[in-house]
């Protein structure tokens, strides 16, 4: 199950630009119709509603469909942080992560000993009991994909520190709740937002470790991102992509038949 994320980091280091959007529906229809154009799909449990149940059912999908599943937990000390890992996610980002020491617990939560803490017995990674336990555990150490999100004032201090820690692959810029954190939420653009900006990417280029963010569809603004040194960018979502595009589609035809 790990042949999807060992593909994905192989494009992250050779420098390729991966694109994948964010899965809100609950109905694992959205992962099947949406892997064959994606470099990975976003599952997104912080700001969204799906169950445990619902996740697992798009991992599933995301698994046959050779597509790596990352999953947004909806915080470092999530309920249901063991049990994501468990039922066969690809890789995490966690948010909200203000500090090294948060972050360093993060990894230490993802990793089997003797590189971390995390419990065993996934039942699905092991595809159902048929795989060697030490194998496994070699594996999953080596391609489970570890990511925390700096939008924090924070962790932008300590953005050395955090890239620092071992088994952290990568970090992810959450750009509206950085832009609040300097009091400017909304304002993505500012001059303390650019430069908070500036210096992650600096850090993170220096420390060898690929940057990803959370984007809408606006092409401009994902480009301009990706030019500045983003590597990987969760794009749209399929709730918002059914509606910009339905919403484009009707005007549209609306504009065409009012001309006749």
């Amino acid at each position: 199950m790990y042949e999807a994320i060992a593909k994905f980091r192989k494009r992250l280091a050779k420098g390729e630009v991966l694109l994948g959007p964010g899965i809100h529906l609950t109905d694992p229809q959205a992962s099947d119709a949406l892997a064959d154009s994606s470099d990975f799909l976003w599952y997104d449990i912080e700001h969204q509603c799906m169950s445990i149940e619902a996740l697992r059912a798009h991992l599933m999908v995301a698994r046959h469909k050779n597509t790596p599943g990352i999953v947004r937990v909806s915080g470092s000390n999530s309920e249901f942080f063991k049990t994501i890992l468990d039922i066969g996610a690809s890789g995490v980002v966690v948010p909200q992560v203000y500090s090294a020491d948060e972050a360093r617990r993060v990894v230490d939560q993802c990793r089997y000993p003797p590189h971390g803490t995390r419990g065993y017995w996934p039942m699905i990674p092991t595809n159902y009991g048929r795989m060697d336990v030490q194998e496994q555990i070699r594996i999953a150490n080596e391609n489970l994909f570890v990511t925390v999100m700096v939008e924090t004032a924070q962790a932008v201090e300590e953005i050395d520190e955090i890239l620092a820690i071992d088994g952290l692959d990568s970090i992810v810029l959450g750009l509206m709740d950085l832009s609040g954190s300097y009091g400017v939420l909304g304002q993505t653009t500012h001059p303390k937002v650019e430069a908070a900006i500036d210096k992650v990417l600096a850090a993170a280029h220096a420390a060898g470790k690929p940057v990803g963010t959370g984007q809408g569809t606006d092409i401009k603004i994902v480009c301009n991102l990706v030019r500045r040194g983003i590597q990987w960018v969760q794009t749209g979502s399929d709730c918002t992509c059914m509606v910009e595009f339905f919403s484009q589609l009707t005007t549209a035809i609306r504009s065409e038949l009012g001309g006749d």
